[in-house]
């Protein structure tokens, strides 16, 4: 099979490399889709991913695809079932696996991270990391359920209440999956900032009761016009930067939620004000991947409550990873693709999902 292998120093090989046969409780699953994350971003420049990375390893955590071949004890899938993977795998036995915190497992190990993943034509992966996908939902939106789960980790954490007030900051892909999921929480108004005008027209398509231009627009007094209150009950930070952090903190009404959803860099600080936190009462949160969110974000997909095909913007074959990389931290894309099945005419049109 061709794969596309992480070396370190931001540099990769595609090269053809013989497929293991499955172990007894494993599968074979052909790669149709996966999607670049904040993540593999991340490890390309050098930092940590939600584990340790050892090159050389086929990077790749957000992929769907088909059964191909299952081995001998799988019961749950057959050979042509459609699947999105889970690639958090937790050890069971540690402290934090024992108190029902395995997101924080201590010997966390991920499929595309730290373990071949799916930026290749097959992948190998334990039967239990896989979840059915509905075969009329294209494979392509399948690769969606990863990044979707993380957003429901989160928006678990975020607690909204109907009725709540919600500021989405960030106008990527995960902005713009957590102005959906704000609206299926029951928010009663949801504003989305959002610097670029193309990605502020999807908002609104999604969702978003308003979408503000935060470098050209006073946000805090929007906000405060929109909700006719000093802030919005929740805010989700979608950015990773600091000063989409210290917005957010601003931006939180008395008694508000504050979730810094982002990956950040490595050794970003940012200065607290103590006394905000204290008189208003904040709850500042983080969200670290997705224990126990990932059936649940399949179905949704499934369902067809999520709109995801205005956020699917790109795709490469798996011999240009790295052009995708570059095209997934540009403004012009929300959401790149690589599929090992891309035709060339798919590749010139921009066609990331049909």
């Amino acid at each position: 099979m061709k794969a596309t292998y992480f070396l370190g120093n931001g540099k990769f090989e595609t090269k053809e490399v013989p497929l293991r046969k499955p172990e007894a409780d494993e599968v074979v699953v052909k790669v149709a889709a996966c999607g670049i994350c904040g993540t593999d971003i991340h490890i390309y420049h050098g930092d940590k991913g939600s584990a340790d990375v050892t090159p050389p390893v086929i990077l790749g955590h957000e992929f769907s695809g088909i059964v191909e071949e299952i081995g001998a004890n799988v019961t749950s899938l057959q050979v042509g079932d459609h699947v999105t993977v889970d690639p958090n795998i937790y050890c069971g036995s540690c402290h934090y696996c024992k108190i029902g915190k395995k997101n924080m497992c201590r010997n966390l190990f991920a499929i595309g991270v730290n373990r071949d993943g799916g930026f290749a034509e097959k992948c190998v992966v334990p039967e239990k990391q896989c979840v059915l996908l509905d075969k009329k939902i294209p494979l392509e939106y399948g690769a969606m359920t990863e990044p979707l789960a993380c957003c429901l980790r989160g928006i678990d954490i975020a607690d909204i209440r109907p009725g709540n007030t919600v500021l989405v900051i960030g106008d990527g892909a995960i902005g713009l999956l957590m102005v959906q999921l704000a609206k299926l929480a029951g928010a009663s108004k949801v504003i989305l900032s959002a610097p670029i005008d193309s990605r502020r027209e999807i908002g609104l398509a999604l969702g978003a009761d308003v979408v503000v231009n935060p470098v050209k627009e006073d946000l805090l007094g929007r906000i405060r016009e929109e909700f006719r209150s000093d802030g919005a009950d929740v805010v989700i930070e979608c950015v990773g930067s600091i000063q989409a952090t210290g917005q957010a903190v601003e931006a939180a009404d008395r008694g508000g939620t504050v979730l810094l959803f982002s990956v950040p860099k490595a050794g970003a600080t940012y200065c607290l004000s103590m006394e905000s936190v204290f008189q208003k009462e904040l709850k500042i949160c983080g969200s670290f991947v997705n224990p126990d969110t990932h059936g649940r974000a399949a179905a949704l997909i499934s369902s067809g409550k999520i709109r995801l095909e205005p956020i699917l913007t790109h795709a490469f074959p798996i011999d240009q990873l790295e052009d995708a990389i570059h095209m997934q931290m540009r403004a012009d894309s929300i959401k790149v693709l690589v599929k090992p099945g891309i035709t060339e005419m798919e590749r010139n049109s921009g066609i990331a999902a049909r």
